[in-house]
């Protein structure tokens, strides 16, 4: 055991000794790892993970205790330490498929979806077609191998249990708009467009111009956003639109209050009529700012995942490090986090050269729509590196593929697929 990793845990920064376990489990026995853990789990009253990773470090040579704690492990959100005790599990039975499949979990739930191809291609003797080998077409696609999976699903049959059939429908439809989106766009480990359409379905609006080479290709850490932000996505959404050859009746305003904000901003700037969302109203773009904030209840939910007939849902602000419950059909950028324009935010005063804490901006929604609408858009320069990002380059994107836009439900894609971008913890 690490003297860094028990000065933490004895100091009480769990945490700082998840942090300290996610850049070093691999390295690590299971027992060492489930050691710690233990003392962990039992601090933030997690017992079931105290109780398997107590019997681990007591017998590391029980496959079936290494399955309960790396099970226990993915359940609590901590698959980084279900890795490695799953990998010895395997290796002490192998081909045993709920082991197999278990670790395939944990490597999807940590992104690290070429890993779990050649997990599988490792056992490709013993792997069931539902879901085993769906499980290796989806993993391919979502490596970036677009060549793979497509004859991994062509192999296919249908699955014998109709539970299995959304996911089938969900992976054609992931590979049908990443072979549109091959058409017009590399689709390489830069491409976050282009990928980003193929998984979630979703126009991505605004690249940031900011880090592109230096791990963040296109996304966001953390944004502070502002009014003239705010109209600029909607300008974008506008293009969208109109590249895709879209007219919404009307704009749907979502009950939380920055949604509203932007939803009679964007009824403004697009000449549309503003009312309360109906998720079975037709021909409607639904605004959110943040679909994690958006305060929905079951039925608009339900009503958001299905989509009815013409609907479009815009959201600003999408966070990429936890996806909302639906997919947007068009993001104005992605983010790991957020500070609003009308929220409590930081401020630098370079008269006093102090940084205050400026209070949340309380005035009514109209007002604070009517300022973004009378505010000039952002178009920021960045710093060089990330790729043309011009309306005209967003207009022929759009133009490509909108054919396969706007189709089947909104799942919820977990990945950030095979662009990696850099994340703070």
């Amino acid at each position: 055991m690490s003297d860094e990793a028990q000065a933490l845990l004895q100091s009480g920064d769990i945490p700082g000794l998840l942090r300290h376990l996610r850049a070093h489990a691999d390295g690590m026995e299971p027992a060492e790892a489930a050691r710690l853990m233990a003392e962990a789990a039992a601090r933030s009253g997690f017992e079931d993970l105290r109780e398997a990773a107590v019997a681990v470090a007591a017998d590391p040579s029980d496959p079936q205790k290494l399955y309960d704690y790396g099970y226990a492990c993915v359940e609590r959100g901590v698959s980084f330490l279900a890795v490695p005790a799953l990998r010895a599990a395997l290796a002490l039975v192998p081909g045993e498929r709920a082991l197999l499949t278990e670790l395939v979990a944990a490597l999807e739930d940590e992104w690290r979806h070429a890993e779990a191809v050649a997990v599988l291609d490792e056992h490709a003797a013993d792997l069931w077609p539902w879901p085993d080998r769906y499980l290796l077409a989806y993993n391919a696609l979502m490596a970036g191998d677009l060549d793979r999976a497509s004859v991994e699903a062509e192999r296919l049959p249908a699955p014998e249990d109709d539970g299995w059939l959304p996911a089938r429908d969900r992976l054609a439809r992931m590979l049908g708009r990443a072979r549109a989106v091959r058409a017009v766009s590399p689709l390489d480990t830069r491409d976050l467009r282009g990928w980003h359409f193929a998984l979630t379905g979703g126009v991505l609006a605004t690249l940031s111009p900011f880090g592109f080479d230096d791990g963040m290709t296109g996304r966001y850490a953390y944004m502070g956003d502002g009014y003239a932000t705010c109209r600029r996505s909607l300008d974008r959404l506008r293009l969208i639109l109109a590249a895709a050859g879209r007219e919404p009746a009307a704009v749907g305003l979502l009950p939380d209050r920055s949604s509203r904000i932007l939803g009679l901003a964007a009824a403004e700037v697009l000449g549309l009529p503003a009312e309360p969302f109906d998720p079975a109203r037709p021909d409607v773009l639904v605004v959110a700012y943040d679909l994690n904030e958006a305060d929905l209840d079951e039925a608009a939910a339900r009503g958001l995942w299905e989509r009815a007939p013409g609907q479009v849902l815009f959201e600003h602000a999408t966070c990429w490090t936890d996806p909302p419950p639906v997919s947007a059909d068009i993001s104005g950028f992605l983010h790991q986090a957020v500070a609003k324009p009308w929220g409590e935010r930081l401020r630098f005063d370079s008269d006093s050269g102090n940084v205050e804490q400026v209070p949340p901006d309380e005035r009514p929604a109209e007002e604070l729509a009517a300022e973004i609408v009378g505010t000039a858009p952002a178009v920021e320069e960045g710093d060089g590196t990330a790729p043309p990002d011009s309306d005209g380059v967003l207009s022929r994107f759009v133009s490509a593929v909108r054919d396969h836009w706007l189709s089947g439900p909104r799942d919820r894609v977990r990945s950030p697929g095979p662009v990696p971008s850099s994340r703070f913890q």
